[in-house]
């Protein structure tokens, strides 16, 4: 069965730490660009961090410094590192195996290879 899941989600104090975590079955993270999305409501999905096939990193302005996306060799995972956490972070965060374009009207994506998500919420 393909499936992508994430876990590490969860409640923190503002300048805390999280690490969000996503494992593909039955596939693997080499056929696209994987990312890491949110979505507040009322707003649109934005695109936080995406990793290239070449290890290269793209992130929203807001979380650079902060936020560090990972992979791992067998590209089966896909790694969030989330340190210094503002309230502004709390979202639903989602992880996708082709993180194709920096925003979308809803997470997750309809047929696509997305996770269901996972709560962060960051406490002042």
């Amino acid at each position: 069965e393909v499936k992508v899941v994430e876990s590490g989600g969860g409640s923190v104090q503002a300048g805390g730490s999280l690490r969000l975590s996503c494992t593909a079955s039955g596939f693997t993270f080499d056929v696209a660009d994987p990312g890491w999305y949110r979505q507040v409501p009322g707003n649109e999905c934005e695109l936080v961090a995406r990793i290239g096939t070449d290890g290269s990193a793209d992130y929203l302005d807001s979380v650079k410094g902060r936020f560090t996306i990972s992979q791992d060799n067998a590209k089966k995972m896909v790694y969030l590192q989330m340190n210094s956490l503002k309230p502004e972070d709390t979202a639903v965060y989602y992880c996708a195996a082709d993180a194709a374009l920096n925003k979308y009207v809803y997470c997750p994506r309809p047929n696509h290879y997305w996770g269901q998500g996972t709560q962060v919420t960051v406490s002042s």
